[in-house]
């Protein structure tokens, strides 16, 4: 490429007379690559945002994975040793019992309300939460401690707080039948019954904590669930979330059946399977936008060939090899696609930001988990977004140039 060669490719872009702007068909072909670029990188940040967001609020309340157990009862009676063997596994920080069960729940209405009882220890009990979910108390806390000292508090969703209007000071009443057989005399199960005391509040942004879980001393959650001195599992807290299926496979080898782990990814797999694909299907569908603007470039150059038939005739005659006339058009639409990259690519990256720091698109948490639309510009993904676009943009200048250098000169000249 020498510097005539820039020069033709230069006049060819702008538009006819004295005027130094690009002509209005290359403005054009510009602008579809804007459209779709920045289409691109703002509906993958969304995605991206979507997965962080949700993965985020998930585990406010949920540990990096837990450890279960197989059987009829589904309880671990010995978990003081087994948590003593996993705490000293490599990859592991925090290892914590917990008691979970379900209830119904009501404060002092006839309305009664179905609820997830999860028992954990008091905040302060250990010097590393295995979750930050005490973190996250809006009204009191999570050390459970009632007005009579003893630890029968309750600390409520702010949804299910609203709806039940249990606030600090409220009593709760909780019917569940856990661990529970049929009477003898009556043929049917009585359920157990317990008072608690709402002593906190928490929000966590994700509706199905604040909407439905009730969080209770852990001793007062295994007496609730009828466990005695048994838990539901252990939650296990890693260095790092992104090795939690390696140190949960490391953790069931060793310690074998009926013993088993679960990691956050598996407790939520059907959720994040949907997610990846729905970003893998928008991209595909987006990347369509990307081609049709390539085609307008491939007619752009078409017509540029067309309208200066007699001027590239002209060239060649002089002495202009068909590889020169080649790189003309191929300049011409390498800075049509760079052009169109870079303005979609600021343009992408300015509306993610802008609709993720001023929560611009506001959703209904009932149907979608969380609040509003959140954005996440990776700078892998925007990169690759972006060299896609340029890329396609480059290939479509391919077939224009290669007709442009075909061209005989007599021929040209001739039919002009």
């Amino acid at each position: 490429m020498n510097r005539l060669e820039l020069e033709i490719a230069w006049r060819y872009l702008r538009s006819r007379g004295r005027a130094r702007w690009l002509s209005f068909i290359s403005v054009i072909a510009i602008g579809g690559i804007v459209i779709g670029v920045s289409a691109l990188i703002l509906i993958i940040g969304v995605m991206n945002g979507l997965q962080t967001d949700l993965r985020e609020k998930i585990l406010v309340g949920s540990p990096d994975l837990r450890v279960l157990v197989y059987g009829d009862e589904l309880k671990i009676s010995d978990w003081r040793r087994v948590q003593a063997k996993v705490r000293q596994m490599d990859g592991v920080v925090a290892v914590a019992p917990f008691v979970l069960t379900q209830a119904l729940v009501n404060a002092g209405h006839d309305y009664h309300e179905a609820v997830s009882v999860s028992g954990i220890d008091p905040a302060g009990a250990s010097s590393r939460p295995v979750t930050s979910i005490r973190e996250h108390a809006t009204m009191g806390d999570f050390s459970f401690v009632t007005k009579d000292g003893k630890r029968r508090g309750a600390v409520v969703g702010k949804l299910l707080a609203d709806r039940l209007s249990a606030y600090p000071g409220a009593h709760l009443t909780m019917f569940t039948a856990a661990g529970l057989k049929p009477d003898a005399v009556l043929g049917a199960l009585v359920p157990r019954i317990a008072e608690f005391e709402v002593t906190g509040v928490f929000e966590t942004g994700m509706y199905e904590y604040d909407n439905s879980y009730v969080f209770v001393d852990l001793s007062a959650a295994q007496e609730f669930a009828g466990l005695d001195s048994a838990v539901t599992g252990l939650e296990v807290a890693t260095a790092d979330r992104w090795v939690a299926p390696v140190v949960a496979e490391r953790i069931g080898t060793a310690l074998e059946f009926p013993y088993h782990t679960v990691d956050w990814q598996e407790q939520n797999s059907s959720l994040f399977r949907a997610l990846k694909l729905e970003k893998m299907g928008m991209g595909v569908i987006l990347l369509l936008i990307i081609v049709v603007a390539a085609f307008n470039i491939v007619s752009t150059l078409t017509m540029v060939v067309r309208d200066k038939t007699r001027e590239i005739g002209i060239l060649k005659a002089m002495g202009f090899t068909e590889g020169g006339i080649r790189r003309v058009f191929l300049v011409q639409g390498v800075v049509i696609g760079l052009v169109g990259t870079m303005l979609g690519t600021a343009l992408g990256a300015t509306l993610g930001v802008a609709i993720d720091k001023y929560r611009l698109i506001t959703l209904d948490p009932t149907i979608y988990f969380i609040d509003h639309l959140p954005v996440r510009l990776e700078l892998g993904d925007t990169l690759m977004m972006a060299l896609l676009g340029f890329a396609v943009a480059a290939v479509a200048t391919l077939y224009p140039a290669r007709q442009a250098s075909r061209l005989y000169p007599i021929e040209a000249i001739r039919g002009e």
